[in-house]
């Protein structure tokens, strides 16, 4: 029986090349297949390049995703690939496209702005900064400073949440509820904030608490990941919520990118 072959997809941009491979991730996923290999060319300049690129993808039987913001590159690639027969898939230019006509205004045709360092980028990296020095309630003044506050038990994706929402530029702080530890004041102060609670089915908690041991080298059968300990800690958290009157997000069956999404719509006024 011949092995399937390898599915490839080239990405190619003049810059960075994430937005297309971001969006060829997500085709992917769509398919029950096998992991696809995704090639990333970055920092494309010369029409040479995409040539050999293209040559390069017909022989590995693979189609290409771009994001080429300079016109006669992108040409160049539609021409090439029809020439060459190998598929091609214009990422960006379809979106271009309609800005132009629907706006009537002109790209700056400049590559790499989703990575400028310019006022966005900075307040980025200060949040992200930021999340990591609150994060955990390891200083509570962190919780009067935050745009966004999360609170929960542990394992219920506080700390990759506070990450996400820092690279969208939110400043966010996170503090574990548990039973033994009295939350500090400052959760309670009056600040213009928005603090979300997050929960979880007790069932998935248990799931996930347990791989935690295993992962950790301890015992499975750990106070730590007992139903009867979960159930306790819950509905502490869901008497410190009701305490706070926060909005909250059960977490059991989405996404980080899910859940920061219902975050942010929160926190539009």
């Amino acid at each position: 029986m011949s092995e399937t072959k390898q599915k490839t997809i080239f990405v190619c941009s003049d810059a960075v090349g994430e937005t297309a491979e971001a969006v060829a991730k997500a085709t992917a996923r769509q398919f029950a297949t096998e992991q696809v290999k995704i090639r990333r060319y970055g920092n494309i300049k010369h029409e040479d390049e995409i040539k050999a690129i293209i040559h390069e993808a017909l022989q590995a039987g693979a189609f290409i995703a771009y994001t080429l913001v300079q016109p006669e590159l992108r040409e160049t690639m539609r021409e090439e690939s029809i020439r060459s027969g190998v598929r091609s898939v214009d990422v960006m230019g379809p979106m271009m496209q309609a800005f132009i006509d629907t706006f009537n205004d002109s790209p700056k045709y400049k590559p790499g702005l989703l990575h400028e360092m310019d006022e966005n980028y900075y307040r980025k990296i200060e949040a992200i900064e930021f999340a990591v020095k609150y994060d955990d309630g390891k200083d509570s003044r962190g919780l009067l400073q935050a745009q966004v506050v999360l609170v929960g038990v542990s394992r219920t994706s506080k700390t990759p949440l506070s990450i996400y929402l820092a690279h969208k530029g939110i400043k966010t702080a996170n503090y574990p509820l548990t039973i033994e530890v009295r939350p500090p004041q400052e959760l309670f102060s009056a600040a213009n904030r928005l603090i979300v609670g997050l929960t979880m089915h007790p069932e998935r908690l248990l799931r996930i608490r347990t791989e935690r041991l295993k992962a950790l080298g301890l015992p499975s059968q750990a106070n730590y990941a007992s139903m009867e300990r979960i159930d306790k800690e819950l509905r502490f958290a869901a008497e410190i919520m009701e305490r706070l009157n926060c909005p909250i997000i059960d977490v059991s069956e989405k996404a980080i990118e899910e859940t920061a999404g219902l975050i942010m719509e929160l926190l539009t006024p």
